[in-house]
């Protein structure tokens, strides 16, 4: 390769990566979008369940267009709304992320949360994402969140259930849903040892003796394997996470290249079946719709909601 050759080249990979940054900073990070999963796993003849699945919001106060397409998934009629974390992304964030929610004023809900939705965001390298997970690198203390105004927001305003380590039950179009979850387990939050006593209590306080069996579902932030497994063993059917946003930044053809917990590259969004123990539950990982307002892009990995639909498992499904 001749000089010129070598300058040209490099000065075509450059012009591509400033157009990819630009991309990634201007116009990915805004393509909002929904993703739709059918899972199959309600007693024959039952009611199929809307699941609004909502994750990583980080809101702050002047992301308008993320409250405007939060607001618009009213649309859908959600029968449920799973809340997977981090919704908070600024210290003023609380009475934007009211105005986002309040359309789902009535319908019910549950929520788990992430470190993000206790800590504000503060500046980290962001090169250091993609050599582990996060956690370190960070330029200074965190501020606390108002996390008891926010748990108002959510168990009063809303009348939604928290998930973070403790267990729920809710009949939603004549099923009943027993649901168990996890605080952050990126931070260590997770307690699973008090989880099996707290499944099986839940489960003596089921008086219906119908042949109906209820659906386990299990919420966590962050879907570290070691609680994925510990859901599988407590017979869940489904299980709803967030915390990898996708990756963030994916290569076209490959996928993620990080996912900031120890889950599969493979698994960091999407619906996929997890096994463990010679069990299995369908794990439906959320992109979320947000980012850190110091990190703001995403390449190959637009933001999302998901709306999961529970209906029978007529055909026999394992």
């Amino acid at each position: 390769m001749t000089a010129v050759s070598a300058r040209l080249a490099a000065v075509a990979a450059i012009a591509a990566a400033t157009a990819a940054a630009v991309y990634a900073t201007t116009v990915e990070r805004r393509a909002y979008g929904l993703r739709r999963e059918v899972v199959p796993v309600l007693s024959p003849g039952a009611d199929p369940i809307r699941i609004l699945h909502l994750s990583d919001l980080h809101l702050a106060p002047w992301q308008l267009d993320r409250i405007d397409f939060v607001r618009s998934l009213t649309d859908l009629r959600p029968d449920l709304i799973v809340n997977t974390g981090d919704s908070m992304g600024h210290p003023d964030a609380l009475p934007a992320l009211d105005e986002a929610l309040s359309v789902f004023d009535g319908v019910p809900g549950v929520f788990v949360h992430g470190s993000n939705d206790y800590f504000a965001p503060i500046f980290k390298n962001p090169l250091r994402y993609f050599v582990g997970p996060s956690g370190s690198g960070a330029t200074a203390e965190p501020e606390l969140l108002d996390i008891d105004a926010l748990e108002r927001l959510y168990t009063g305003r809303f009348g939604w259930h928290s998930l973070n380590n403790d267990v729920a039950q809710i009949a939603v179009n004549g099923s009943i849903l027993e649901f168990m979850g996890t605080n952050d387990a990126h931070r260590g939050w997770d307690r699973l040892d008090v989880l099996p006593g707290l499944v099986d209590a839940l489960r003596e306080l089921d008086e219906d003796d119908s042949d109906d069996p209820a659906i386990m579902i299990g919420v966590t932030h962050a879907p570290y394997q070691r609680v994925l497994n510990a859901f599988t063993t407590q017979a869940a059917d489904v299980i709803f996470a967030g915390h990898t946003h996708g990756g963030q930044v994916a290569l076209p053809g490959y996928g993620a290249i990080i996912t900031n917990c120890d889950i599969p590259r493979e698994r960091a969004r999407g619906l996929s079946m997890w096994h463990h123990a010679h069990r299995a539950a369908f794990l439906n990982v959320s992109a979320g719709l947000g980012h850190s307002i110091y990190a703001p892009f995403r390449f190959a990995c637009p933001p999302e909601a998901v709306l999961v639909t529970l209906v029978p498992d007529d055909i026999g499904y394992s």
